[in-house]
């Protein structure tokens, strides 16, 4: 797929979500809300440790019964904003169907770089492999998901060499990336990059498009149909990138009626088509 050009302009306009949704605000508090009624309703342990940056924990969401499986998913924020505590929402529809839920937190730019970001999410999956089920997880169905920088992220953990982190093998069996950013090249360009700071070639060593999958666990690809056309390539483009584990097989799934900050709470509902796409790649 041919990049655009890169124009200051051009890059406002397809990455600026908040300017997009005006109404933005009232997205996030719904989430906000939901995330506080699902800590009132689930059992949980919060702020467990997974690694020694200030930001390194995460929380945990437990069924009553031993976990049939366990789904990590990385917050969104463009790498330099919002907390876990934001998405608590989204264990409700695993916990009920007798899955574990890890929402994890990581450090924010500009107090660290992207790719310091990317090796903590790193740090996480090797918790839960090793720590998780001492904390009541499954660590042998691991399903990691994230939402924009978040599916960035959890892209990320499919270009991991496991082994250099001391794992046999990749320590997940499936994947999601929600409006994920895949080629960071147009973050160079963009104005958040006054926290970012990234360059060109920093932000192709970040960049999951240009890299091959070191797993074949399926990697579900999805985006609102209400997003911009950016963020609608970004999709289309690792779903070309990677046909050893996207999912669909058909094309990336564009969730209707659905723009970038209401995508996200597709995981609040069990009957959405995103949250039992989900669980379709639990085992």
């Amino acid at each position: 797929m041919k990049a655009p050009q890169y124009t200051p302009e051009f890059v406002e306009a397809g990455y600026n979500n908040r300017a997009a949704v005006p109404d933005h605000l009232q997205f996030l508090a719904r989430g906000t809300a939901a995330s506080a009624e699902a800590r009132a309703r689930y059992r949980h342990r919060l702020d467990v440790r997974y690694g020694p940056k200030p930001k390194e924990t995460l929380d945990l969401f437990l069924p009553e019964t031993t976990p049939l499986g366990t789904f990590v998913f990385i917050h969104g924020g463009y790498w330099r904003a919002l907390d876990k505590s934001d998405y608590s929402f989204v264990a409700g529809p695993f916990v009920e169907q007798g899955l574990a839920v890890a929402v994890i937190n990581y450090d924010l730019c500009p107090a660290v770089t992207v790719g310091e970001i990317v090796e903590q999410c790193r740090r996480a999956m090797v918790w839960m492999a090793r720590e998780g089920p001492a904390h009541g997880c499954n660590a042998g169905n691991v399903v990691v998901g994230g939402h924009s920088a978040g599916g960035h992220l959890a892209a990320m953990m499919f270009c991991t060499d496991w082994r250099a982190y001391g794992l046999a093998a990749a320590p997940l069996v499936g994947g999601v990336t929600l409006s994920g950013v895949h080629d960071l090249a147009p973050m160079v360009h963009f104005s958040y990059n006054v926290d970012l700071k990234l360059d060109a070639a920093e932000a192709a060593r970040l960049s999951p498009a240009d890299f091959v999958p070191t797993t074949t666990a399926p990697l579900l690809i999805a985006c609102g149909a209400m997003e911009t056309s950016e963020f609608l390539r970004q999709s289309d483009l690792l779903w070309e990138a990677w046909p050893q584990v996207r999912r669909p097989a058909s094309a990336p799934m564009f969730i209707a009626d659905t723009h970038h900050f209401s995508v996200v709470l597709e995981y609040a509902h069990p009957e959405s088509a995103l949250t039992q796409a989900t669980l379709g790649l639990l085992r």
